[in-house]
């Protein structure tokens, strides 16, 4: 991390009825200087093994915050999302150490999402709802990634301090020859939607997919039919050909952008 060969790509997410870019999700990404390229799963076990996956976090936040800051420098409004892990989440101080990163660097609250898994708020959801709700107070969007695919309490779902629920790559991959796939991403969109939730569905690489969740009124994607995880010349690429500016509301600064199908 500190000689900056621990980096992020970005990957964009759509709407589907407006096809406005409603942000990017932060992926990490390490060039080793002898192995070349690692997988993020063996990184991410190793920093785990070692007990460093909060020095990660940190490193990933002030990365994205400090993209975001460049964006909303440039009048775009562009959100980020960053991963968590469970111990991340139920580290002593994680607010604070949040909330201070997002001062710094001086960006809208509303623009960092924080994405978590089911798993990773049912292992102690007595010491991680609080921490979700001070976050949220803060502004800060909660997401949960990987939908469909832990044994979450419907319970617990609904008292999480939620916007928004990713629905799991492995379902929405299979949903377009797999009757069964399509009905868990239809009961899944369905579910959302009456929890007042946003849902986006992952994995989308087959324009199939695409209509058949348009279909579903599910709100958005993310996937390889729009773009691959990008380093960041390339998503700045990616920018100028694939999006325009869409006007903003009136008293709003920020221009969200929509993309060109």
């Amino acid at each position: 991390m500190e000689s900056g060969r621990v980096t992020l790509h970005y990957q964009p997410k759509l709407t589907l009825t407006e096809r406005e870019l409603t942000g990017v999700e932060a992926l990490v990404r390490w060039m080793h200087p002898e192995y070349g390229f690692v997988s993020p799963a063996e990184l991410i076990e190793a920093i785990e093994t070692t007990g460093s996956i909060d020095i990660l976090f940190s490193h990933v936040l002030n990365l994205a915050l400090a993209q975001i800051a460049d964006w909303t420098g440039r009048g775009l409004r562009i959100g980020i999302a960053v991963n968590l892990s469970v111990r991340n989440l139920l580290a002593p101080e994680f607010t604070r150490t949040v909330a201070d990163a997002v001062r710094q660097h001086a960006v809208p609250a509303e623009l960092l999402t924080l994405e978590i898994t089911e798993s990773s708020v049912m292992a102690q959801p007595e010491r991680s709802l609080p921490v979700l709700r001070e976050l949220h107070s803060m502004g800060i969007q909660l997401s949960v990634d990987d939908f469909g695919t832990g044994y979450s309490s419907l319970a617990y779902l609904r008292r999480l301090p939620i916007e928004e629920i990713k629905i799991d790559k492995s379902f929405v991959q299979g949903m377009v020859t797999d009757l069964g796939d399509m009905a868990i991403v239809r009961a899944i969109v369905d579910l959302g939607h009456s929890l007042g939730l946003r849902v986006i569905a992952e994995g989308v690489e087959e324009e199939a997919a695409r209509d058949a969740l348009r279909s579903m009124r599910c709100d958005g994607v993310q996937g390889y039919l729009l773009s691959r995880p990008l380093p960041l010349d390339r998503f700045e690429a990616w920018l100028t050909s694939r999006t325009m500016p869409v006007e903003a509301p009136a008293g709003e600064r920020l221009v969200s952008l929509r993309v060109r199908v």
